[in-house]
């Protein structure tokens, strides 16, 4: 069987700026040693743009796609953000831990996420200003969109399930042993612990008094994110 083809992916700019640029902020910021560090971030960047190619395609945003492709600029702090993530991961698969870890922490700097390279985000995801949003090790579906201040974390050593198409506004927290059913939508404010929560609703209020409300197909369609049909299948 011949392998898939490349999806092809937009840049701003070429590779090799991009490549230098990350030398430069990593430098910057922590240290950067070309001996020890140039091979890996080239193979993790590399690999990273592949990524960014898969999670953008999808997406419904319009400065995410150029031409009919998947468009990535650095200096788009959205795009960075998902591309610092991807990259770090990489790094730290391919065996350079601390690169891996400067890279996360090159995300937290210039982007304000705290988003681990230990924690396993779906293949297609996305979010809007995440300032100050914390995404622990919890188990994600396709789909996940998050804004600004949002958390997902463990309650007593307890990380919660979320389905697919989870979206969660601004100030939105999902606590400990919960099992957030597929296209939910959690409002500004939401905080969910240690509680359930089915698909197909919108929820708001904090638990244990939770307002959950039944969400048409149609009414979530109109404002997903992603489309549907360029998800990965389920499972």
């Amino acid at each position: 069987m011949s392998p898939a083809p490349e999806l092809a992916l937009a840049l701003s700019m070429p590779r090799p700026r991009i490549a230098a640029l990350l030398r430069r902020q990593l430098g910057s910021l922590f240290e950067f040693d070309e001996a020890a560090d140039g091979a890996s971030l080239d193979a993790a960047l590399a690999g990273a743009l592949e990524d960014v190619a898969v999670c953008f395609r999808p997406a419904r945003n319009k400065y995410f796609h150029r031409d009919g492709a998947p468009w990535f600029d650095p200096f788009h702090s959205g795009q960075n953000t998902i591309f610092l993530y991807y990259l770090s991961r990489r790094l730290a698969r391919g065996g350079a831990t601390s690169l891996a870890d400067r890279a996360y922490g090159l995300n937290k700097a210039l982007n304000g996420l705290d988003l681990y390279h230990g924690v396993e985000m779906p293949a297609v995801f996305g979010l809007d200003h995440p300032v100050g949003s914390v995404i622990g090790r919890a188990r994600i579906g396709e789909g996940f969109f998050f804004c600004q201040n949002c958390t997902v974390g463990s309650s007593r050593g307890v990380f919660p399930t979320l389905g697919r198409e989870v979206t969660m506004f601004a100030y939105a927290a999902v606590i400990g042993r919960c099992a957030i059913g597929d296209r939910v939508i959690l409002g500004a404010g939401t905080m969910v612990v240690d509680q359930d929560v089915p698909a197909m609703s919108v929820v708001t209020g904090r638990s244990p008094h939770l307002d959950i409300r039944p969400m048409r197909e149609e009414s979530f369609l109109r404002r997903a994110y992603f489309e549907p049909a360029l998800l990965g299948a389920p499972g």
